[in-house]
């Protein structure tokens, strides 16, 4: 006697192909948005989300989703506010633009300042830095969204809600 595959076992494959397929979509979605936003805004984090309150009350809140551009022709200007990475800190710093110093060579010096901070940021550079450089600029902010990023701060802050919704997006796409 041959085997023989029954219409129900092939229908019931091509369920699981389905629902695998529209779980990867679902996860894939936003890192090919990120990307084309990286290229777009000529910025490695065009979305960023405030973790301080530095800016606060003049400005930016805790969990204001920010737009950044990091386009190499664009110059930076005292009083913008500018997102800046430097060496032995693995988070961004979100401050305003006090001091810029602009050389014929093209080199530029940035001395930023959180609003509600009452001395500068040299002391957040690394030892001996006394300015940041173009490079140490991770994007400039273009616009914000006040309070939508808190989803994301709780998720970060209390990991069991973070797993929990990880769990019932896969459970409601597989059903």
């Amino acid at each position: 006697m041959k085997n023989v595959v029954s219409p129900l076992h092939i229908m019931r494959v091509r369920e699981v192909y389905y629902r695998v397929l529209k779980l990867l979509l679902l996860m894939l979605t936003p890192v090919m948005l990120w990307k084309g936003l990286m290229v777009w805004t000529d910025c490695d984090t065009p979305i960023l989300i405030v973790a301080s309150g530095d800016l606060y009350p003049s400005f930016l809140a805790r969990g204001d989703l920010l737009f950044l551009t990091n386009y190499k022709e664009e110059p930076i200007r005292v009083g913008e506010i500018v997102v800046f990475k430097v060496e032995g800190r693995d988070i961004p710093i979100v401050h305003r633009v006090l001091k810029v110093h602009e050389k014929e060579n093209g080199t530029v010096k940035i001395l930023t300042k959180g609003d509600n901070n009452l001395v500068d940021d040299r002391g957040l550079y690394p030892p001996g830095k006394f300015w940041l450089g173009r490079g140490d600029i991770v994007g400039l902010v273009k616009g914000y969204v006040p309070h939508l990023g808190i989803t994301a701060i709780i998720l970060q802050d209390y990991p069991k809600v973070k797993y929990g919704l990880l769990v019932w997006v896969g459970v409601s796409v597989w059903t």
